[in-house]
């Protein structure tokens, strides 16, 4: 079972597995203090496209469909074995925005869903 939760937030036991899926660390945050289990840079969007994307609602769609396009097969079968190692993985993301981020974008992309 995959979920989306902010970095920020304080980790829970409910949490399971927490993966980093942001390619820069979060600001302000020591990686103790975030309980991270795996930092997986290579999933998260390219700079150009999350430049591109600045987290303007507008450009959400657009962002999705780019974002999948830019997703390599192997990186989302290593988080399909994590999901399978692990009950719980929680996506972790730095974004403020709950609704549109990466996080929730892959998230879909995990469930199968457009």
């Amino acid at each position: 079972m995959f979920r989306t939760k902010r970095v920020y937030k304080p980790a829970d036991k409910d949490d399971g597995y927490r993966v980093l899926v942001d390619r820069l660390w979060p600001r302000g945050l020591t990686k103790a203090k975030a309980h991270v289990d795996l930092w997986l840079k290579e999933v998260a969007p390219s700079n150009e496209l999350r430049k591109w994307f600045g987290h303007e609602p507008e450009k959400w769609a657009e962002f999705q469909k780019k974002y999948r396009a830019e997703l390599k097969k192997e990186t989302l079968a290593a988080l399909y074995k994590l999901g399978k190692e692990h009950k719980k993985v929680t996506l972790l993301y730095g974004a403020k925005s709950e609704e549109r981020n990466q996080a929730v974008a892959l998230l879909k992309v995990l469930q199968g869903k457009k």
